[in-house]
């Protein structure tokens, strides 16, 4: 058999940069997308990677980007894409171009580009994730300063829930993943733990979800999350 493909949306540098980089050292076949072509030199470097680019916000790039795409198929699609959003996150201060564009980029392109891909993801084994975070879980009583985040990530999970039961596709494995607090630009220095051990979990729970079909929401260890 071929080795199994991935699409990888958002992978210029962090967890999807190092999300591309485990696949390929497992042997995948790789198609990861950048909002910025000159700003890939990473990405370009992983061996055997085809770089798109898709800004998720724009719809004719996302539109582009599918005619392209036309006829393949991914065990994988992985939507990585997001932001912290603006900081201070204080609700009494924040401006609604900032709030809109957090949760377009967090919550609504995520699930967009889901929507016009979904038809790439292979029949019966194919794995669709999203990059969510622990703290997208309304019972997590952690991050209140970055209450903007953690309500784009809520957000966001709750669309995959709707879009699960919209997109009829019972024989699909869809994962809400968190990836630990991770040391990356938006995790910061102090972080729990590096990409490598994120991304290697991530990895080790796509494997093993592919095939069983049905959503979850599981962080990089394979612990389910309460919603």
């Amino acid at each position: 058999m071929s080795n199994p493909s991935a699409l990888i949306i958002g992978a210029s540098r962090g967890l999807g940069l190092g999300l591309v980089e485990r696949l390929s050292e497992a042997g995948w076949q790789i198609t990861a997308t950048v909002r910025d072509p000159h700003k890939a030199e990473a990405l370009e470097a992983v061996p055997g990677v085809a770089v798109e680019t898709l800004e998720m916000n724009d719809a004719s790039q996302l539109e582009a980007l599918a005619e392209r795409l036309q006829g393949r198929t991914f065990d994988l699609l992985f939507i990585n894409a997001g932001v912290m959003g603006p900081l201070p996150q204080d609700p009494r201060s924040v401006q609604l171009k900032d709030v809109g564009e957090l949760f377009m980029t967090n919550a609504v392109a995520p699930i967009r580009v889901a929507q016009r891909l979904l038809g790439l993801v292979r029949r019966d084994s194919g794995v669709l994730a999203f990059m969510s975070s622990g703290l997208g879980s309304v019972a997590s009583p952690d991050g209140g300063e970055i209450c903007l985040y953690k309500a784009s990530k809520a957000a966001l999970n709750s669309m995959i829930n709707s879009f699960v039961v919209q997109a009829q596709r019972p024989d699909l494995a869809v994962l809400a993943m968190h990836p630990g607090w991770v040391k990356t630009a938006m995790g910061g220095d102090n972080a729990e733990i590096d990409v490598l051990t994120s991304t290697r979990g991530l990895l080790e729970q796509i494997d093993a979800h592919r095939g069983v079909p049905g959503l979850r929401f599981v962080d990089y260890r394979g612990e389910t999350l309460t919603w």
